[in-house]
């Protein structure tokens, strides 16, 4: 955490979506807990506690991570070409 005017920020580190499913296959392929693979990969726990749980809720639904990621950026980039569309319907 850094101080600067009294301001408290902190640096949020990004995770690929490669390291998010080998980091959830490490758990499932070993006996270890997530706890333990957490420590050794030196990331929070709760990170990979979530991990797991968003990897198996997609593949309940029949998607993996990529595709669930890739579906909701088709849905945000047709969001915003609604939008266009319904400005220049109504100028």
């Amino acid at each position: 955490m850094k101080l600067e005017d009294g301001m408290s920020t902190k640096t949020r580190r990004q995770y690929t979506e490669e390291f998010k499913t080998e980091a959830v296959r490490l758990v499932r392929d070993s006996a270890r807990p997530v706890a333990q693979v957490a420590r050794e990969l030196g990331i929070a726990d709760h990170l990979l506690y979530r991990w797991r749980a968003e990897q198996q809720q997609a593949e309940s639904h029949g998607h993996t991570r990529q595709s669930l990621r890739a579906e909701q950026e088709e849905l945000a980039r047709l969001r915003r070409e609604n939008a266009v569309l319904k400005q220049e319907r109504d100028f």
